[in-house]
């Protein structure tokens, strides 16, 4: 069974809001390498429309050369987007409807190497049904004290066990948990 990842970047007190964090190319390399290992991502309707607006190529903003590969690679990806409220998805994209969980097991019953998920509201989802097997948390330097924070409200502990961690020049950390089952 293909494992369901979810990855996100986070302050150093939770704070998951995507314009306070640190943007570098080794922090990129990550994320890419995180999507290549994926055989598709799985997003929520605000993180599709807000990869779609930075990453569909060719791109409309001027882009470092360091985020190009990224930008290639998430762009090529194939996609599934959970929405009740949008009426069509591009970018290579399909939407979801229906039942989440059923939809989620079925994917993870194909072959290949795993499946990533995009989406902070989605990842709360997925953890309260059990169906992520991996956590990636890029956690940054930083202490905001204000914004949202990663699972706020969870309504059961989910046991986790270091399995990889990564330490870059930023002083960012990346570090990736199995649930223990």
């Amino acid at each position: 069974m293909r494992p369901l990842r979810f990855s996100l970047n986070v302050t150093l007190d939770g704070c998951y809001d995507h314009t306070v964090g640190i943007a570098d190319a080794d922090l990129h390399r990550n994320a890419m390498e995180y999507i290549a290992g994926c055989d598709e991502l799985l997003f929520g309707r605000v993180t599709y429309e807000m990869m779609v607006a930075a990453w569909r190529l060719p791109a409309s903003w001027p882009m470092p050369e360091w985020m190009l590969p990224f930008a290639q690679t998430i762009h090529a990806a194939k996609k599934y987007v959970v929405s009740s409220t949008l009426k069509e998805v591009d970018w290579n994209s399909e939407l979801v409807r229906g039942d989440l969980a059923t939809f989620v097991l079925q994917l993870k019953q194909q072959p290949g190497k795993g499946i990533g998920v995009g989406g902070v509201q989605l990842a709360m989802a997925l953890t309260e049904l059990g169906l992520i097997d991996e956590y990636q948390i890029v956690v940054h330097p930083r202490i905001i004290g204000r914004g949202p924070t990663l699972f706020a409200g969870l309504s059961k502990m989910v046991d986790l066990k270091l399995v990889g961690r990564e330490e870059f020049a930023s002083g960012a950390v990346a570090m990736r948990y199995e649930v223990k089952r």
